[in-house]
């Protein structure tokens, strides 16, 4: 499909920098595919959530944990001085690699050594110092990293020297600071790993958590480490050209099959946020039956994809041009999510990861 389709005019002063406070305070837009006009796009707040579902129903979490994973590197390479980069890490591939995005990528060839922290050369990892070797180059400003330490022990190393990684479209207004550590952490993030917060999940608090409980419906959890290409432009002029970062994820068998039969028993499987969908559309068969689950995925979802295992998606107002925004129009809609989106740029609606949420219900067919 053309990319331009997906296209839309978003004022800048909708896009949010700070969240909604408590959590739950945020709006939601319920949007009913096919709904007659009156009720097909409705206007709520997130803690009226519990109230918007069945007893039976289960939420499906994204339990993944953000860490620091921006970092601040001087290139060191013989005859040749210093050059300062930025790295953001976004895929572990083992336990001493990680795939990541570079800046300024264009400067940096396989073989250069990367430091961080204590820049010296030959400093020992006991004054704080970090180093890594660039072993091969991507496109995009992708990048292989080797570092000199591994485990559980470069993740503590990472997590010293590494800053949180907001979003561009906020870092690029203001810094992160002692506020963001929380609020951009859901508050039952558990299994670190994310570069990127699964953002819906962001909405919930303890005593909204504790209402969806009192109400009937169950809360599962999975895992699917965010990414930084879930910030990338689509540069393409057709959604066939595009390519996805892979995202690792996990689904164990008892949640795959408490999930089985609260479907087989007439309750509707309600992901929270894009993260927890793709994850769980990865994990299904073609029957829609899911099975355990645990890799890389890079399912990339547009409009004319058939969805097997969700039922309902709550998810946060997206970018122009975005897969994200591709995948909502595949699930309502793509002339639904054009009207939705209007709705919510005329209505105040904020936008993005800080923003407010909505409640989408599939379109017939999809």
């Amino acid at each position: 499909m053309r990319v331009d389709l997906f296209d839309f005019d978003l004022p800048e002063a909708r896009i949010a920098l700070r969240p909604a406070s408590p959590r739950d305070a945020g709006r939601l837009l319920v949007v009913r595919p096919g709904a007659p006009a009156q009720a097909a796009l409705e206007d709520r707040a997130v803690r009226d959530l519990p109230g918007l579902l069945r007893p039976g129903d289960a939420l499906v979490f994204n339990d993944t944990r953000v860490i620091p994973a921006r970092l601040q590197a001087i290139r060191t390479r013989p005859g040749a001085t210093g050059l300062r980069a930025e790295v953001m890490l976004h895929l572990r591939e083992a336990p001493d690699r990680w795939r990541a995005f570079a800046r300024p990528a264009k400067r940096l060839s396989p073989g250069d050594i990367l430091r961080f922290g204590d820049h010296r050369e030959g400093a020992p990892c006991e004054l704080g110092g970090l180093a890594a070797t660039l072993v091969e180059k991507g496109e995009g400003g992708e990048i292989l990293l080797r570092f000199d330490l591994s485990g559980p022990i470069l993740d503590e190393r990472i997590a010293a020297l590494g800053t949180l990684p907001l979003p561009p479209y906020i870092a690029g207004k203001r810094p992160a600071d002692a506020r963001d550590a929380t609020d951009y952490q859901t508050v039952y993030a558990a299994e670190p790993g994310a570069v990127a917060a699964p953002t819906a999940g962001l909405h919930f608090s303890d005593a909204l958590l504790a209402a969806i409980d009192a109400a009937g419906l169950s809360r599962r959890t999975v895992t699917l480490h965010v990414g930084a290409g879930t910030f990338l432009p689509v540069k393409a002029d057709d959604t066939a050209d595009h390519r996805m970062h892979a995202e690792v994820g996990h689904l164990d068998a008892g949640t795959a099959e408490a999930l089985n039969r609260a479907r087989a028993s007439g309750g509707r499987i309600v992901a929270v946020g894009t993260t927890a969908l793709r994850l769980l559309e990865s994990a299904a068969d073609p029957d829609g039956r899911l099975r355990a689950f645990s890799g890389p995925t890079e399912i990339f979802i547009t409009p004319g994809y058939r969805f097997r295992a969700v039922d309902a998606l709550m998810t946060n107002f997206h970018l122009p041009r975005s897969t994200l925004f591709m995948l909502v129009s595949a699930f309502s809609g793509l002339d639904t999510m054009r009207a939705a989106y209007a709705h919510a740029i005329a209505a105040g609606y904020r936008f993005y990861s800080y923003g407010d949420s909505s409640l989408l219900f599939p379109a017939e067919g999809s």
